[in-house]
């Protein structure tokens, strides 16, 4: 797979009508589901047991979408397959109280991995740029009026750019993928959460009332790919009404990812060595 087909590169103008949702020339579901992610699935596996061993580096991965697009599945077939100990997945809604007394980003540090950890943001910081824009909640928020005025937006990319590239600096790559759904894509798999008794529990009376923002939410995920797609904290751009081969797509960039970072088991050698020659010898004697 060609990964960087659908890899925003920077300063690269995206219109995302342009995108497609629906891959047409992509494997068979059956040929995703049994064959080409399990495989994918076992290098990320082999390559994220590398990295928790190493302790260097750890993995920021954001997901962002519209209702249904295909994010909490993505964590359950392919993240969910890496060990627990190393895996951070955090999700975010609303801000509380006690965090609307701190800056916006404060309330994301929670969900940043360690060293050799995997955090995964299932909705992220980018939410600071599109609630409050979608349903103009800038007013009910206790920031001082100075800072609310035009500019606030390409400030608040700016310190994202920011933020990320703190993170990419400090051993903590950044990858982020925006599920791209169509209209009509969204509207079945809704009217499947409702009609279906064992899917009920899935949906949300407001994720109909959020769909009446669709067009509001497009232009914001476009400028927001736009603002902050880089070298260092790409977006990629999947065709969501596919669901099997954007997992497939997730898997793979995963996989390149570590690849890059390279890490090794820790080799044991000197004094330490010594000691584990010794244990070794102690337990075969027992």
């Amino acid at each position: 797979m060609d990964t960087s087909e659908y890899l925003i590169k920077q300063d690269e103008k995206v219109e995302l009508s342009n995108y497609n949702t629906h891959e047409k020339d992509c494997p068979s579901e059956d040929e995703l589901r049994e064959h080409l992610i399990p495989k994918s699935v076992e290098k990320l596996k082999e390559l994220y047991t590398k990295l928790r061993a190493e302790e260097e580096k750890g993995i920021v991965v954001v997901l962002q979408a519209m209702d249904a697009a295909g994010k909490d599945e993505a964590i359950s077939y392919i993240f969910s397959n890496l060990s627990a100990q190393g895996l951070k997945t955090t999700s975010f809604k609303k801000p509380t109280e006690e965090e609307l007394k701190h800056d916006y980003l404060w309330r994301f540090h929670k969900g940043l991995p360690e060293r050799g950890q995997i955090g995964i943001f299932n909705r992220s910081y980018y939410e600071e740029v599109i609630a409050p824009r979608v349903h103009d909640l800038l007013e009910e928020t206790p920031l001082p009026n100075e800072l609310i005025h035009e500019n606030i937006w390409k400030f608040r990319y700016r310190q994202i750019n920011e933020f990320e590239r703190y993170l990419v600096e400090n051993g903590f790559p950044v990858v982020k993928f925006f599920f791209n759904m169509s209209k009509e894509e969204q509207k079945e798999r809704l009217l499947e959460r409702m009609k279906n008794p064992e899917k009920n529990w899935e949906f949300s009376f407001n994720d109909v009332k959020e769909r009446q923002h669709w067009e509001g939410y497009q232009d914001i995920f476009e400028d927001i790919i736009n603002q902050t797609s880089t070298d260092y904290a790409p977006w990629y751009v999947l065709p969501a009404d596919n669901e099997w081969y954007s997992r497939y797509i997730i898997s793979e960039v995963m996989v390149e990812m570590l690849e890059k970072i390279n890490p090794q088991y820790p080799a044991i050698s000197g004094e330490e060595k010594k000691k584990l020659e010794e244990a070794i010898a102690a337990l075969e004697n027992e």
